[in-house]
């Protein structure tokens, strides 16, 4: 079984879906007229305006739900695996993919705003409902759906929750068992609570769990601040095959700095158009900037911490996949969480593995909760016609499960599953999106025309030509500025 699923994910995952990704990044890129460098301000100064409603939740919470899902262990053990595999100068290509993948982050979560219903009474979307509504193929959407179901639902869960687990055992001597039921009744205590506290939650946890590790990152850099032009010469010129200790591994670090930038931030994967629809705007450009900017979040912020943490130090082996070590700083130590906690050791001894076990019991914790709203939403994207309670229960008894099984148990075969779907809905999703590259452009183009006019954007699917934007069209009420309210008042 196990030699089945390698096999299947060697063609999912192969670098014709990484050649996919880095083109549909670059088409948008330029699609879009460098939206991501253009409107870098615009991102920033969105992200903190809009309210929840009673349907929906701000934009600050959607953002901090679609990180929850982005930022988990491949912001640590993924970067240490490019370094490892790739060099210094992988950490440049996954700078790189995440400036492309900027541009089709803008357009999926777009894309799921301009679709996106309110069902039983919260805003609902995503890929299933934009390629439903946007390309009137419900077979694809039923198939999108039922592949997220599965790997967000059941596979993926357990995966984090053994990383948090491990973590815990080696930090503090902690039980599995005990972490498997920790977990279960936290996470319990929010799913059952619905996408609001979900949404609540991460909007503490998540700049929370980001702000302290890149500050920890921030303290070892200044106290190797000599090193900090050495380390960036090498990141460049390992990048393009000028080093001279990595210039024979440029393809490697190609290829492992554009994988892992594009695992990290999942870019056009499908994920993060789910929470963007949730929120509460009055133009789809709106919360299509904000998540574009999780990106830059995501690569730049958290996984350059990592990098700067692990090179500055020196704590890192290379050694490429089939040829003799280039750097073996570490000796036998595998590529992984491992790297960084030698980094911290550095700077605070005896300190690393429980900062890091820390770490990583806030990065997959909050990827769980993540993969459950996108699980749910799924779910209730298939059972749209009939609500059945009982599916919905079902699924949280899953995910509760899969968290604790995957606590207690090794789970290399869970990882093999759930990167097939990870990979299937990236297929899917940016096939998609591309074929629906014309609305997308449609709607950045009316938000800088009404920017422009000095207005605060509001969406007109009807003016604009977009077909089958219900909500939309049939229920969006827009606000009235304060200023043009009648006054019912009466002066006597």
């Amino acid at each position: 079984m196990e030699s089945f699923v390698n096999w299947l994910n060697g063609i999912i995952w192969s670098d014709a879906l990484i050649y996919l990704c880095l083109a549909t990044g670059l088409f948008y890129t330029f699609a879009t007229r460098f939206m991501q460098v253009r409107m870098v301000k615009e991102m920033i100064q969105l992200m903190f305006k809009g309210k929840s409603s009673d349907a929906g939740v701000s934009s600050f919470q959607a953002l901090s739900m679609a990180l929850a899902g982005r930022v988990g262990t491949g912001n640590i053990a993924g970067v240490a695996t490019a370094i490892a595999f790739g060099g210094p100068g992988a950490v440049f290509w996954m700078w790189l993919i995440a400036f492309l993948g900027a541009g089709s982050a803008f357009v999926e979560a777009a894309l799921g705003q301009v679709y996106k219903t309110k069902q039983d009474g919260q805003f609902r979307g995503g890929p299933a409902y934009y390629i439903e509504k946007g390309l009137n193929m419900k077979w694809y959407a039923v198939l999108f759906a039922i592949v997220t179901v599965l790997a967000t639902g059941v596979l993926l869960p357990g995966v984090q929750a053994n990383s948090i687990a491990s973590g815990m055992t080696t930090a503090f001597n902690i039980d599995p068992v005990i972490t498997g039921i920790v977990l279960v009744v936290l996470l319990a205590v929010i799913i059952f609570g619905g996408v609001k506290r979900i949404a609540n939650v991460a909007q503490i946890v998540v700049p929370f769990m980001a702000g302290g590790y890149i500050i920890m990152a921030v303290l070892i850099v200044i106290a190797n601040f000599s090193e900090i032009p050495a380390v960036f010469s090498m990141i460049f010129s390992s990048a393009f095959g000028a080093h001279a200790a990595f210039g024979g591994i440029i393809g490697a670090a190609i290829s492992w700095g554009v994988k892992r930038g594009i695992y990290s931030n999942e870019a056009g994967q499908g994920t993060a158009p789910h929470a963007a629809a949730a929120a509460e705007v009055s133009h789809p450009a709106k919360q299509g900037l904000v998540q574009a900017f999780s990106i830059y979040i995501d690569t730049l912020f958290v996984c350059s911490a990592t990098a700067f943490m692990i090179l500055i130090t020196g704590m890192y082996n290379v050694i490429p996949e089939g040829a003799a070590p280039i750097v073996n700083n570490l000796g036998d130590v595998s590529p992984g969480p491992d790297f960084t906690i030698r980094a911290v050791e550095t700077f605070l001894p005896g300190f690393g593995a429980p900062f890091i076990a820390i770490a990583l019991l806030f990065f997959a914790f909050t990827t769980i909760m993540g993969y459950y709203y996108m699980a749910e939403t799924n779910l209730a994207y298939i059972n749209q016609k009939t609500r059945r309670i009982w599916a919905e229960f079902a699924l949280k008894l899953v995910i509760l499960f899969a968290t604790f099984y995957g606590s207690v148990k090794t789970a290399s075969l869970a990882w093999g599953l759930g990167d097939i779907g990870v990979g299937s809905m990236a297929w899917l999703n940016i096939i998609a999106i591309l074929l629906l590259t014309k609305p997308a452009l449609k709607v950045l183009r009316d938000y800088e025309a009404q920017k422009k006019e000095g207005k605060d954007p509001v969406f007109d699917p009807v003016k604009l030509g977009i077909k089958n934007a219900e909500f939309w069209e049939k229920e969006y009420i827009p606000e009235v500025p304060s200023d043009k309210k009648s006054n019912n008042t009466f002066n006597f």
